[in-house]
């Protein structure tokens, strides 16, 4: 049965990823971010295969430009099934002594408000309908920290602790909470990490294969197509080599 999926962050990376592979499912997509120019080209591409979309330009840390752009959706655009929240970044490497308060800021508003903003808008929807599907993108850095991590990994302990309480908040319903914790990812996260120096980005993914946001996607729309009664919660996604977040074996 097709779906609506609500993809933030849909212009690279593992939501990029997301967007192809529900679009491949045969759903039909809302796209949010915060490149006009690139949610079109996203839109135009997924259109001429077939996928109805529907894009939103804003960021996800505006909560006033995210309010507006759901609250005026079309009404034929307004039963989101699938909420998808994988806007996120990390920024900077630095111990916490010597951190950037207002990078750690960034971090935090996209990371866990902008996820907060977004579930708030969408989901009382789904609980008046009594089922729809979360699926909050977290990483395997919420388990642990790693050295230079301490802000980001604060933030993605904070979407597993966020996502088993939504869980625990809508059990009395058929809605559906997931947590999708990837490892390795060579997406455009590290050059942003490292504010556009992309060779020390590339050395983030030397000497070893890892996931791609295709490989998370898939993940998702796995988890999004169980059947009812099956509730995919927690899924760790790690490369081959990869054996947690600090453990990681390069050839």
């Amino acid at each position: 049965m097709k779906k609506t999926v609500l993809i933030t962050g849909a212009t690279s990376g593992i939501g990029l990823g997301c967007a192809r592979k529900f679009a491949e499912n045969g759903d039909r997509l809302i796209l949010t971010g915060r490149n006009t120019e690139k949610l079109e080209a996203i839109q135009q591409e997924l259109q001429a295969k077939g996928t109805e979309v529907l894009t939103l330009a804003f960021d996800v840390r505006d909560r006033d430009a995210a309010r507006q752009a759901i609250e005026n959706l079309p009404e034929a655009w307004q039963q989101i099934d699938v909420l998808i929240n994988n806007a996120g970044l990390a920024l900077g490497l630095e111990p916490e002594y010597e951190g950037n308060l207002d990078e750690w800021e960034t971090m935090i508003e996209t990371n866990i408000m902008g996820l907060l903003t977004m579930t708030r808008l969408i989901v009382p929807r789904m609980v008046e309908r009594g089922k729809g599907h979360i699926i909050n993108v977290g990483s395997v850095a919420g388990d642990a920290a790693y050295a230079g991590g301490n802000v980001y990994c604060a933030t993605k302990a904070a979407v597993k602790a966020l996502s088993d309480g939504l869980r625990i908040d809508v059990a009395n319903t058929a809605i559906r909470v997931t947590n999708l914790k990837p490892g390795l990812v060579e997406t455009n996260f590290s050059n942003i990490r490292f504010r556009g120096d992309a060779d020390r980005a590339a050395t983030v993914y030397k000497g070893i294969k890892p996931l791609t946001g295709d490989d998370i996607a898939d993940v998702a729309v796995y988890a999004a197509n169980a059947p009812e009664h099956v509730q995919i919660a927690e899924v760790l996604i790690l490369a081959t080599h990869q054996a947690s977040g600090s453990v990681i074996v390069r050839q």
